[in-house]
């Protein structure tokens, strides 16, 4: 009788130790669990900040270039011009440089003016290094020949690309 006491202690003390070890292992794939989580749950978050700092950033980048582009005066047009280049990249840049030199003519020539204001603007999508934005812009457009300015009220959307730390606009498109 004695031996199979012991034999049913050392039986009872072995399934108290897996018991033991059951309820570790389950703690430890609940913490292991939980850190995934709160790092999975940081990375979105800082990947969801970084987006709405791009889209902040570049939007004030973005409605400061139109401004540029809209407003222009024959006797500073040349200044006015290498800012809009230098604020420029890719298709927009390319397609501006080749078409400057005939407006640049026409505005001199034709002494024009333009005046633009933004009157709304919003992000359409944004990432860490690309911005699309859209907005309304009113411009009065005069010139020499006609005292009076004409208001136009313009649709635009301007991508924006974040390029050696700067907001460059990439596409600009009258809609």
């Amino acid at each position: 009788m004695a031996r199979v006491s012991r034999y049913a202690d050392s039986a009872g003390v072995a399934r108290s130790t897996r018991r033991n070890h059951r309820w570790l292992d389950v703690v430890a794939v609940a913490v292991v669990a939980a850190l995934g989580g709160l790092v999975f749950g940081g990375w979105v978050l800082f990947q969801q900040h970084q987006k709405d700092e791009a889209a902040k950033e570049a939007l004030g980048a973005a409605q400061n270039y139109v401004l540029k582009l809209t407003n222009l005066d024959s006797e500073t047009v040349d200044a006015r011009f290498a800012d809009i280049m230098d604020g420029s990249t890719g298709e927009f840049h390319d397609s501006y440089r080749k078409s400057s030199q005939q407006f640049r003519q026409e505005l001199v020539e034709r002494q024009v003016h333009t005046r633009g204001s933004v009157v709304a603007a919003a992000v359409k999508s944004a990432t860490p290094d690309k911005v699309v934005v859209l907005m309304f812009v009113d411009e009065s457009i005069g010139n020499r020949d006609n005292s009076r300015s004409q208001l136009d009220h313009v649709r635009i959307k301007v991508t924006m690309v974040k390029l050696h730390g700067r907001w460059m606009a990439r596409k600009v498109q009258l809609l």
